[in-house]
């Protein structure tokens, strides 16, 4: 999955272009291809120049849409898993979509009921939309 910041002219208002700047995350084997993909998603909301400040790689543990959620939120978790005697810990991201932060939080509870974790923080997302194949 890569994250992917474009600003581009888009129409804001009545007669008024505005440039909007938004962040995606776009499954892609490559960073051109996730573009590409992007590119093509948001091609009919373009009026005039695009730019693509910035394309990361991102890892998520898991995401969890929610088809009526409005906004992503990342949310920290740390995994607890016992190997014989020893306890070990790791520190993962989320991606969890929801229309509030304390809806979310509750929908990371109920999807990560069955493991071992703590959840350590949770926030709001840049990331608009997850464009997947």
């Amino acid at each position: 999955m890569y994250e992917i910041k474009v600003n581009y002219l888009r129409q804001t208002g009545e007669d008024n272009p505005g440039t909007v700047k938004e962040t995606y995350l776009v499954d892609g084997a490559t960073p051109s291809d996730a573009e590409k993909r992007l590119m093509d998603e948001i091609k009919p909301f373009i009026f005039g120049d695009c730019e693509v400040p910035m394309i990361r790689n991102r890892r998520f543990f898991d995401i969890f849409p929610n088809a009526g959620g409005e906004n992503w939120y990342e949310g920290k978790v740390e995994l607890i898993t016992v190997d014989g005697e020893i306890e070990k810990r790791r520190v993962v991201t989320v991606l969890v979509q929801d229309n509030r932060i304390d809806d979310a939080l509750t929908a990371l509870r109920k999807n990560l009921n069955n493991v071992d974790c703590e959840i350590l923080a949770i926030k709001k997302s840049q990331i608009i939309d997850l464009i997947k194949e």
